[in-house]
């Protein structure tokens, strides 16, 4: 179906440097695992040219696709141009203001894949149902002492519980991509760890696992840049001093927390 749908609008495969999911059942499947009920709104990231789309008007009452190639939306405008449930946003996902969402189900652009997450998680919604390259999302769900355990991880672990639904190969997509891909099911839900100052805890994470081989006291130290800690080797010095001689990537999210926690107290007795 994706062929004749490139073919009739004159459009080769590849052409646009994008991967479209051909794969009916997976589809199906994408579109079964967000439960979607009639009134919900649901967003679409990178519509394409409207496989998925298709399917999702099926299930609700408003469908918001965002797309950024001028010419995949003129195929959306085409295909759906008697559909008063669909709302075509033609522009960047990580610049355009999002209208309110129930539900976000998208096969997004693997290349800015943890900026788009991180610009969902400040909206409120219900489920997420979102693919991912599949290396990616073993990032988002890994233990700590793990290689694939990062500062993705734990900034994830704050906002959503994830997991990964099925795996997706590459044969699935026309044309191939190069990697295997995965779809993941993220429920934002409020932080399981008590966070002081959550910007805070955020930039400290993403700061020290820029220095992630290094211990925690030098890791710290080295990217203050980054937090702008006063006294920083003073602040260091009172920490628990078997924490500081791990990595980064030793500690937990809600360990990291606590450590976020005594900065910024010790930042306020200053």
């Amino acid at each position: 179906m994706v062929r004749n749908i490139l073919n009739y609008y004159g459009i080769r495969g590849g052409q646009l440097d994008q991967h479209f999911l051909a794969d009916e059942r997976i589809l199906d499947k994408i579109v079964e695992a967000a439960h979607i009920v009639p009134g919900e709104k649901v967003l679409e990231i990178g519509a394409g040219i409207g496989n998925l789309t298709e399917r999702l008007l099926c299930y609700t009452d408003k469908v918001i696709a965002v797309e950024l190639d001028h010419k995949l939306v003129a195929i959306l405008e085409d295909r759906f141009k008697e559909e008063k449930k669909l709302q075509i946003i033609h522009g960047d996902i990580l610049e355009v203001e999002l209208p309110d969402f129930d539900k976000v189900v998208a096969n997004l652009p693997y290349s800015i894949s943890s900026e788009i997450t991180f610009k969902l998680f400040k909206h409120h919604f219900k489920l997420g149902i979102l693919m991912y390259q599949y290396e990616f999302a073993q990032r988002l769900i890994a233990k700590p002492g793990s290689d694939n355990y990062s500062r993705l991880t734990v900034n994830t672990s704050y906002f959503a519980d994830v997991s990964i639904l099925m795996r997706v190969p590459k044969g699935a997509f026309f044309p191939p991509p190069q990697v295997d891909s995965a779809v993941v099911k993220i429920c934002p839900r409020p932080p399981p760890f008590a966070v002081i100052d959550s910007n805070f805890f955020l930039k400290f994470v993403t700061a020290i696992f820029t220095k992630r081989r290094k211990k925690l006291k030098n890791a710290i130290i080295e990217s203050n840049h980054m937090l702008g800690i006063r006294n920083v080797k003073q602040i260091v010095s009172q920490l628990p001093e078997d924490m500081m001689k791990l990595r980064p990537e030793n500690l937990d999210p809600a360990q990291l927390a606590a450590l976020s926690n005594r900065i910024v107290e010790m930042q306020q007795e200053v």
